[in-house]
């Protein structure tokens, strides 16, 4: 019993460490969105915490509102259910946030009624990407189901091979960081990125080379990681130059700010690859792992830091039950 306890516990504050990472890599990585890599790092080089941008300190984008509507739906129903998510993505829409401008038409044409997987468009970007974490986390122990929901996620909005396969491939990380950590087992990152590859490789084999190109890396300082990711990807809105890279500095990082801190140093979308870092590191690190000077300044209105902390136990409970 107290062994079962014992993984309640840690799975609870896996999927808080994923839910919260999300929130945590878009805060941090907000006020840099757009800068270039020289730029973030001298800002950082002085201060490494939340900083004011055009939101202020601790606030989240879209990012994370989009990432709460799948959680919201997972919660509500125990399964992925892309007609309620998109609902939900309507529900939560504030444009301040810092949409792209396709999601306003997208926007228009759910709330007059179209249906869900008639809404999208043949977008490439890596928007169903920073938002799939919950799926990941939630259905960690069964990639089939994770490829599959994050599958359907993505249609709601991006029907592009590459822009899916970004989503498939950022849940993936996701669920096998979870899976690597409630069995103590430490990551390899030739067979992680291996694992994800394979099974991305059919719905877009140029999206499945790209990332195995993370398996040349054998960085022995920061700098050399930064600069061996920015040499191999541009680290913008696109999924096949945003998520690799994501993937890359969870894989030769070793705590859950070092792989944030680095994700926002990369420049370009910085609150998305932070986002997908953080998502990633959080849920192999846990909830505990995130410094607690960044939780202190995390945005707490009706669906902020308390409401992903309660939506995320109640999934692990889901679960656990």
């Amino acid at each position: 019993m107290a062994q079962l306890d014992l993984k309640k516990e840690r799975l609870i504050d896996l999927f808080i460490g994923s839910a919260l990472g999300t929130f945590a890599g878009d805060a941090f990585g907000m006020p840099f969105e757009g800068w270039p890599t020289h730029a973030v790092r001298a800002k950082l080089d002085q201060y490494s915490g939340m900083q004011d941008g055009r939101f202020p300190r601790g606030t989240y984008t879209d990012d994370t509102e989009m990432m709460i509507g799948i959680l919201e739906t997972i919660v509500a129903k125990g399964y992925f259910d892309p007609e309620s998510a998109a609902r939900n993505f309507l529900k939560n829409f504030h444009p301040e946030r810092g949409y792209g401008a396709r999601i306003y038409g997208l926007m228009e044409r759910l709330k007059a009624g179209v249906p869900w997987d008639q809404v999208g468009t043949d977008s490439f970007g890596n928007g169903s990407a920073m938002r799939v974490a919950p799926i990941g986390f939630f259905f960690y122990d069964n990639p089939d189901k994770i490829q599959e929901a994050a599958v359907l996620s993505s249609r709601i909005t991006h029907l592009h091979p590459e822009g899916i396969a970004g989503a498939v491939a950022q849940a993936l990380a996701v669920g096998f960081a979870v899976s690597h950590s409630l069995k103590g087992r430490a990551i390899d990152p030739h067979s992680f990125v291996d694992s994800i590859a394979k099974r991305i490789e059919p719905i877009n084999k140029k999206f499945s080379l790209r990332l195995r190109k993370l398996k040349t890396i054998e960085p022995k300082t920061k700098d050399e990681l930064l600069n061996s990711l920015l040499r191999l990807y541009r680290c913008n809105v696109k999924a096949i130059e945003a998520v690799p890279p994501a993937i890359g500095v969870f894989l030769f990082t070793s705590n859950f700010s070092e792989a944030v801190l680095l994700a926002v140093s990369l420049g370009g979308d910085t609150d998305t690859i932070g986002a997908m870092a953080g998502a990633i590191a959080g849920g192999y690190y846990g909830g505990k792992e995130i410094p607690p000077e960044w939780l202190e300044v995390m945005e707490n209105g009706d669906k902020g830091k308390d409401y992903v902390v309660e939506l995320a136990h109640r999934a692990a409970e889901l679960i656990i039950r």
